[in-house]
């Protein structure tokens, strides 16, 4: 019964999220003055593409030799999406990036403060060590994996198997893990009659093998996932907790606590979106918008936003990238933020 309260709750929480795009943009509420040696007091958040998405999710940079660029997912159009800050260019990325069938979705349906529209795109992005893209699939309910051809694999799509219910977010490790964690949003709801698994897990795939590493964390679905810089812990959303586990020499995790509650006295929500900077502080998407938290899980900040998803990226990984329901923003930090850095780059061209 937890379990589908927790989920019913995150389900109005993500309602309200985007319901309230009209809203004005991101503005920062200092907690702590520590929270200046990371964010200079004068920066403002920049818009740099307003007012033309449907929802976008799941950020990520990529490094290249001209500076690099941002790839973001638009889980209404079906589409990845790239910003290059050179010359502030937005293109098209990948066609159908979370669905691929021909009838109707099953995914999530929400209003993002205009149309009602299904989330049945792309989520979280990542690269892995060899530099290829790695996604979660809304729609088609699975993990993929771009290949430098354009072919595109499924790395993962059901466990024991049954079909997950919504691949939502992703990371990789150095060694190659892949970190995933498996929500709702594939679905019309949690108590859809084409849900399969009996809970909603937190996984790893590594060497071919899967295996489910948490469930049902705190009664709630896990949603973002991010690595500490040493990559010894993993950060997991769940409801509107943050958790923080230790990670083992070999992949799995152990030790889980409760990292913060991002909550406020008048609003809920749930933990989404996950970042770290490379000296161990936490950005992550709660109550109110963007929570900037110490090593140690002190508030320092707020940044206040009706957003989902944020990611480190510019050359040099001082730029916070914000996605925000129909709109993208920038804001320069002091300190960079931890991204994936592969040896090369295997994009399609």
């Amino acid at each position: 019964m937890r379990s589908k309260l927790v989920v019913a709750a995150a389900l109005v929480a993500a309602g309200a999220l985007v319901r309230a795009q009209s809203a004005p943009g991101p503005v920062i509420e200092r907690r702590s003055p520590a929270l200046d040696e990371l964010i200079d007091p004068a920066a403002k958040p920049e818009l740099l593409k307003g007012d033309y998405f449907g929802f976008l999710e799941g950020p990520v940079w990529v490094p290249a030799p001209d500076g690099g660029f941002l790839l973001f997912s638009d889980l209404a159009a079906n589409r990845i999406y790239r910003w290059t800050p050179a010359g502030a260019e937005l293109s098209v990325f990948l066609e159908r990036s979370g669905y691929t069938g021909t009838g109707p979705s099953e995914a999530l349906q929400l209003n993002n403060g205009r149309l009602e529209l299904v989330l049945l795109g792309s989520n979280g992005l990542t690269l892995d060590t060899d530099g290829r893209l790695v996604f979660c699939a809304h729609g088609d309910r699975s993990l993929k994996r771009l290949e430098p051809d354009g072919t595109v694999t499924v790395l993962a799509d059901r466990f024991e198997g049954r079909r997950f219910s919504g691949p939502n977010d992703v990371i990789v490790r150095s060694d190659g893990a892949i970190y995933f964690s498996d929500f709702f949003a594939g679905l019309r709801g949690a108590d859809s009659p084409s849900r399969e698994l009996p809970f909603f897990g937190l996984y790893l795939l590594k060497d071919g093998v899967l295996r489910v590493i948490d469930q049902d964390i705190g009664g709630a679905a896990p949603n973002g996932v991010a690595l500490s810089a040493d990559e010894k812990h993993l950060y997991v959303g769940a409801g509107p907790i943050l958790y923080r586990y230790d990670v083992n020499g070999d992949g799995t995790v152990s030790n889980r606590q409760p990292f913060a509650r991002l909550t406020l006295p008048d609003a809920g929500g749930i933990v989404d979106g996950i970042k770290l900077d490379q000296a161990g502080n936490v950005y992550a998407r709660g109550a109110g918008g963007f929570w900037v938290l110490s090593p140690t899980g002190a508030v320092l900040g707020l940044i206040r936003a009706t957003a989902t998803n944020l990611a480190f990226g510019g050359a040099d990984g001082r730029m916070l990238y914000i996605t925000a329901g129909r709109d993208l923003y920038g804001l320069p930090v002091k300190t960079p933020g931890v991204r994936p850095m592969p040896k090369e780059l295997r994009l399609p061209r």
